[in-house]
């Protein structure tokens, strides 16, 4: 089957992840790390895409970013690689690649799903048993999102700002909802998602999205078409 063309209009959300080629690693020291979060920082800013969260994993990345500028979201990511792939290779004695392929996205609908991949993102250190807590993992928005962590890079998005009138309520109301059990049919849920993507929302998004785009952002329905035994 043919792979979905990625969408990302200007304005919608975006769950991005991408791999380390063959999934090696793509961080080794913290270094590393800094220097992936500095480029995404100075590339956002030039190609105006608002980050929201994110967690740089040893062989993976997760965003979630919003797009202002349209095909600012695939330069962004385009230029960090180039920029991160030449100091990567320098630093480790290497050459050739070191993502595996073009990256994977879905198209997230704020008002209902937003902050669940929010979560789901800085969480994922913890299920990878990196930390025991997702606020002791450096390389991740959560301090930022829980604790109020200064930031030059994370640009809240309008429904996290609903979650209160102050930053203190905000910090609070997230971190209540981080602390709470994972549901696993919605960890699926945007785990198929991103692998295949697909929009993660409503029906009423996913045709709003599909109009807006001209591209099919959800799964083709299993089996025969209706009717097909009429049509032989």
């Amino acid at each position: 089957m043919a792979r979905l063309q990625r969408a990302a209009p200007i304005g919608v959300p975006v769950h991005l992840l991408q791999r380390g080629n063959n999934r090696q690693k793509c961080f080794n020291f913290n270094g590393d790390y800094a220097a992936y979060l500095w480029w995404l920082r100075e590339y956002s800013e030039k190609y105006q895409v608002e980050v929201h969260a994110w967690a740089l994993m040893n062989n993976h990345i997760h965003l979630l970013c919003t797009p202002q500028l349209e095909g600012g979201l695939s330069r962004m990511i385009q230029s960090i690689g180039r920029q991160y792939v030449r100091y990567f290779n320098q630093q480790n004695h290497r050459t050739g690649t070191l993502w595996e392929g073009r990256y994977k996205s879905c198209l997230v609908q704020p008002e209902r799903y937003l902050l669940e991949v929010s979560r789901y993102i800085e969480l994922n250190p913890v299920r990878m048993e990196l930390a025991g807590k997702p606020n002791e993992y450096e390389w991740s928005s959560y301090q930022i999102n829980a604790f109020g962590k200064p930031s030059a890079l994370c640009r809240p998005h309008a429904e996290y700002l609903k979650l209160g009138e102050s930053k203190e309520e905000r910090i609070e109301k997230y971190r209540v909802m981080s602390e709470r059990s994972s549901d696993d049919y919605l960890l699926k849920v945007i785990r198929d998602s991103i692998n295949k993507g697909l929009a993660i929302g409503d029906e009423s998004f996913k045709t709003e999205v599909e109009k807006m785009t001209g591209r099919r952002v959800r799964s083709l329905r299993s089996g025969r078409p209706l009717g097909w035994r009429k049509q032989k």
